[in-house]
Formats: structure tokens, sequence, C-alpha cells
């Protein structure tokens, strides 16, 4: 059932997507009055699994969810037909509207995408609001995970900069990404009253792109280990343990904090363990045997139980412009891991994933929340990447358009023809070598 769920997620947002961007090639290709003769969904070699045509176009619905596509009349694209081509130019044909008209036609799909992506941060500011912890409020520091206490970083420490960058709002990505995008060399903790600085180590940000890969926390808000639920016949609620219980130590040692308690009794699984608790002013000890998973069954109090987590909350007129921050914020640190990539800093076999990579971004339950965030976030990597320079992609055709423009003559057919084909077998390539890398991590896994 979780993974129907990731699946349908992620197929409603490509879906929704696809069709945008599909939609702002064919709308300035009509309006330039160019003939459009297929707008599909997905693609549809030998078949396809619906169809209806409408004046000059078929509208359809493909097999393959890779993609989808416009088919323009008189354009060279991925279905490489060249018979069209050896015709006469025809004045309802792509080739034989003037080089402005085509670099619109071409740019419209990314125009579309870029905009969506800044419109849905916008709107779910101006709908949710910012929710976040004040750094200042994790009182009790952080629970590190094993990759945190590689660099350096201890329980308890509380984080004031990463680099140059004070750390105001508890979020370890706020750190992942300074490290790896932004190439900070140090972190600044609170450690037991002193202030110290933590010098990284060289390998830092490749060892943690590929800890990135695991969707597991670099680190979290420590929290005190009070019960807010138990699951009903699990080991906790069968020893008497029962709801607000304070659980302070396992066999005798202390575990005040969820985080202790939790990373010790993993390592028990099917075990009789003594848990001392208090109960009001009493001091109690339970006993009970873990399950196979090394768990109990109980549900701690969340942070916003013992800290202030705040809202920031936005009109719409405000929401708009913090969106395209937002937006814009996420493309410079795309681009800014390309280059990581390209320096050698950063292996691009743990930043690069496929559809299996991407559905495994959408959680296991609907939250439109998190639905929107991604479909926002998809929106902008679909823009960016189809304007990368690359023949087959929009960025190709964009890029011999302008050469057009700037020296007044066209690029030839069949150097079109060749250079599409050469990068439509790059993209091909690119997208099974990604995919390739999804199923090898299963295989790891």
């Amino acid at each position: 059932m979780e993974i129907l769920i990731k699946v349908t997620q992620l197929l409603a947002s490509l879906s929704l997507l696809i069709v945008l961007h599909e939609l702002g090639h064919f709308l300035p290709a009509r309006w330039f009055r160019t003939r459009v003769e297929k707008f599909y969904l997905f693609f549809d070699p030998w078949f396809s699994l619906a169809k209806k045509k409408v004046g000059d176009t078929e509208y359809g619905i493909g097999w393959i969810p890779l993609g989808g596509y416009v088919k323009i009349s008189g354009m060279i694209d991925e279905s490489m037909d060249k018979e069209q081509m050896k015709g006469e130019p025809q004045p309802r044909e792509f080739r034989s509207k003037p080089a402005w008209q085509r670099l619109v036609i071409m740019l419209g799909g990314v125009t579309v995408n870029f905009l969506l992506g800044f419109l849905i941060f916008g709107l779910m500011l101006y709908v949710w609001g910012e929710q976040y912890l004040p750094a200042k409020e994790a009182r009790y520091g952080i629970a590190t995970s094993e990759m945190a206490r590689e660099l350096g970083l201890m329980d308890g420490d509380k984080v004031l900069k990463v680099g140059d960058l004070s750390f105001d709002k508890f979020n370890d990505g706020i750190v992942l990404k300074e490290i790896l995008i932004h190439n900070a060399r140090t972190l600044t903790v609170e450690r037991s009253g002193s202030e110290i600085e933590i010098p990284l180590p060289e390998d830092a940000p490749s060892r943690l792109a590929g800890f990135a890969k695991q969707k597991m926390p670099l680190f979290s808000v420590r929290i005190p280990f009070k019960v807010a639920a138990l699951v009903e016949g699990s080991p906790a609620a069968s020893s008497g343990l029962q709801v607000n219980d304070e659980i302070l130590d396992l066999n005798g040692e202390p575990t005040p904090y969820f985080q202790d308690f939790q990373q010790r009794v993993r390592q028990m699984p099917g075990q009789t363990i003594k848990v001392g608790i208090r109960r009001g002013q009493k001091a109690l000890t339970l006993e009970m045997t873990t399950t196979p998973e090394g768990t109990i069954g109980v549900a701690p109090y969340r942070e916003d139980h013992y800290m202030q987590v705040e809202t920031q909350q936005y009109s719409l007129v405000q929401a708009l412009p913090a969106g395209v921050a937002r937006g814009w914020q996420f493309l410079v640190t795309q681009l800014r891991a390309f280059g990581q990539m390209f320096s050698g800093r950063i292996n691009p076999s743990d930043s690069l994933g496929g559809f299996i990579t991407i559905g495994d971004m959408f959680p296991s339950y609907w939250s439109w929340v998190d639905f929107w965030q991604m479909t926002a976030i998809l929106s902008l990597i679909l823009a960016f990447m189809n304007l990368l320079p690359i023949p087959a992609l929009d960025g190709g055709h964009v890029l011999f358009l302008l050469w057009e423009v700037v020296t007044g003559r066209k690029v030839s057919d069949k150097v079109m023809e060749y250079a599409t084909l050469a990068g439509f077998i790059f993209v091909i390539g690119l997208v099974l070598y990604a995919n390739g890398l999804d199923v090898l991590r299963l295989f790891q896994k």
C-alpha cells in the first residue's frame, strides 16, 4: 500500500508537469498558426492507451510514462520524421516561421515549468505559512547520527554556525547544503557551555553526498523520553507502561533522552529488559521483552511539546515574491551542485537517481503539503534539465535558434538531424544509467 501511494503521487505530479510543459509549447505554436500534429502525455511507440483527433491535432495518452511530447509540423525532433522535411516548407510548418517565433515556441515549456514552480512555492507559503523550530529553542541540543559523529559532532551539541552562516532555524538540511554546495569547512557549536569550532574532514562533501541517499537525518532535535502513546498489545503496553510516564534508564543505564533509549534498545532485539521510569513522584522499574526489531511500541512526545515551534504567515502579496525567492534559491543550489560534481568534490553516482529515487522522495502517506512541495521541486528540475544545451532537449533547440538570431544563418537540417540523434542517444543513456543506479541500490540494501 505504501508503494502504491508513492507511485500514485509520482504519476500524478509528473502527469501534471508534463501536460503543462507541453502546453507551453502547444499554445504559442497555435498562436503563431503552426500546425501541431500530436499532443501526448507519455510516449506511444506502436500504440496508445487513448487518443482522439480534434482538428489537426491528435490528443492521446501513451503507455510508457517517461515523459510526453508535442509533434510540431516541420520541426526536427526526437521523432526523426525525415520524410516531412524532404518537401518544400509549408506556411504552417515550424521551419517556415521567423526565428523569434520558433524561439518563443521552444522556450514555452521551460517557461511554464519555471513559473509553475515559483507559483506553487508562493501559494504554499500563503496557504500553510512556514513552520520552523528556532535553533535557540533546541535547549537539549542535537541527537547525532553515526555520520554526524564522524564529522566531529556529539549528542547534546547546540549548532551555532555552519561555516560563516548562522544556524537560526533548526534544520539539518541547512548543514548538508552548506557543506555540499557552499564549501563550508567548519561547524561552530556550543558544547558543555563553551563555544568550539569543529574543522570538517577534507572528504566531508563526498561522504555526505552518499549519506544523503539514505534519507536519514544527519542529526535531530534531542528530546526527553516522555510517553505520548502506546501501541496496543506492544511490550510496553503489556508491561504496564502508561501515557505521560518518563523513561529514565534501560537496564540501569541512564537514557533520559528518547534517542539514547532508541539507539540502545535497537541493539537488544527479542531480549528481556528492565526499564526505569518516573510516574508522578514515583520511581518504578518495569520488565518487558523487546520485539524482533528491537522496539517496545512507544511514541514519544514531539519537540513541540517541549519547545516553541513558530509559524511565519504570509499575505498573498508577500507569499508570491517569497515563492520566487525560494525557487530561485533552489535553482542556484542545483547549479552549484553541478559545479561540485564537475570539480570532483561530489561523486555524480551519489547524486544521480531515476524514477525510484524520485518516487522515494514522496512520503508513504498522502500529504498535500509534501505533494505540492515535491511538484514544485520537480517542476524547477524539469525546467532546468530541459534548458541544458543538449540537442533533443529544449535547450539544444534554443542554442541553434540563438545562433540563427545572432548570425542570421540557419543551421542546416542535416546538422540538426545528426545533432538531435546524438542528443537523444545521450539523454536515453543518461536515463538508463540513472535508473540502473536505482536498481543497483535496491540490490545493495
